[in-house]
């Protein structure tokens, strides 16, 4: 069996936000602005984003599950499969909209497809390709002939000022905790990226066939980097919500559920373990990258473009940088959903030729994982 991606789609809510407007819709958190707002943004290179609030009640306008599902129909629509015939339904996220169901079934729910497998994969980056993989596998065995595979992230709802203003610090922590959150409520932001995978090309516009699809985790060699639920202990261990005595309440006054960054390890560590991954594969695979037409990573932060270039070439992974392709200035840090929204963009710009190769790479620095998957046009 073989894998073919046939078709791409994307949903972004609502009207597109300059940076100008962040705070305006987010808030100010305790009535003031950022410090560090300038400095972030000047750093990440977003000029733009998406975000799935009402500008006036900062109410959310769409559930991550109605953005996923929004993305879908698009899906349906340009590539005029019948959602019925569909078998696996693959959604990846780090932000669903509840624990429990899991955020596929509430996909499907809204889709009211007929009965179908369904798998949710979490993480944060990486569940976008986690799902993509679990997808691949399924056709490659035999197990599916045509799934549909989500990343979608509605980061804005956790990003609002109400959710900072009434934390205090915990356990220790210093005032360096408040910028890895600020990071944070400047880098983020919503959308949803759906991908049609079958075990047949079909003759609908650009056709992609999966070569390979590698998932690789360092969680072994590093601590965790982003985490949210928890707070982070001064050895590098993460305390859970539910080990505080004063429970939710307390938990929540002392910004457990606030989502943040450690900044510094990021720094430390991320190029590196980026070198470690490309040479990994480099070899796994037998890699020419003279072979490669397009790049595709998923960049959290334009700050991070020429220190990947440099390592990238350190490890005989050099990749000339036109042929690097990202829409993160104008599209946002959508974190699961950011690379189908990149791919959307190439294969409808009509840039793609036949037997054209297509190297997508995502990193998530939540303890450090990072995937790559190698297409080829057909």
């Amino acid at each position: 069996m073989n894998a073919y991606i046939t078709g791409v789609a994307s949903f972004l809510p609502n009207k597109p936000i300059p940076n100008t407007q962040i705070e305006s819709l987010l808030g100010h958190v305790k009535g003031e602005a950022s410090p560090v707002r300038e400095l972030i943004l000047h750093r990440n290179g977003i000029r733009w984003r998406y975000y799935a609030l009402d500008p006036n009640t900062r109410k959310a306008t769409h559930s991550n599950a109605e953005l996923t599902a929004a993305a879908i129909r698009r899906l349906i629509e340009t590539t005029g499969v019948d959602v019925d015939e569909i078998d696996l339904l693959a959604c990846g996220t780090s932000s669903p909209d509840q624990a429990i169901p899991n955020h596929a079934s509430m996909v499907h729910g809204i889709l009211r497809s007929r009965p179908c497998e369904l798998v949710s994969t979490a993480g944060v980056c990486c569940s976008g390709m986690t799902a993509m993989k679990y997808a691949y596998n399924s056709l490659l065995a035999g197990g599916s002939k045509r799934a549909i595979v989500t990343g979608s992230e509605l980061a804005s709802t956790a990003l609002t000022a109400n959710h900072f203003s009434h934390k205090e610090p915990a356990n220790g922590e210093d005032e360096y905790i408040g910028f890895s959150q600020d990071f944070l409520r400047f880098m983020l932001s919503d959308g949803a990226g759906a991908i049609l995978m079958e075990t047949t090309p079909s003759g609908r516009g650009t056709v992609l066939k999966i070569d390979w699809l590698e998932i690789m985790s360092f969680a072994n060699e590093l601590e965790a980097c982003m985490y949210s639920a928890a707070v982070k202990e001064k050895d590098g261990s993460l305390r859970g919500w539910r080990t505080e005595d004063g429970g939710v309440t307390e938990a929540a006054r002392k910004g457990y559920f606030a989502l943040s960054q450690d900044v510094t390890l990021l720094g430390a560590n991320i190029m590196r373990i980026a070198g470690q991954f490309f040479e990994k594969i480099s070899e796994q695979h037998h890699m020419n990258v003279q072979e490669i037409d397009w790049f595709l990573p998923h960049l959290s932060s334009m700050f991070f473009h020429e220190p990947l270039v440099e390592e990238m070439a350190k490890h005989g992974v050099a990749i000339p940088s036109e042929k690097w392709f990202t829409n993160l200035k104008y599209k946002g840090n959508t974190g699961s959903a950011s690379i189908f929204i990149i791919l959307e963009e190439l294969a409808i710009s009509g840039k793609i030729k036949s037997g054209d190769r297509i190297l997508c790479v995502v990193p998530e620095s939540a303890r450090f994982t990072f995937a790559c998957a190698h297409l080829t046009a057909v």
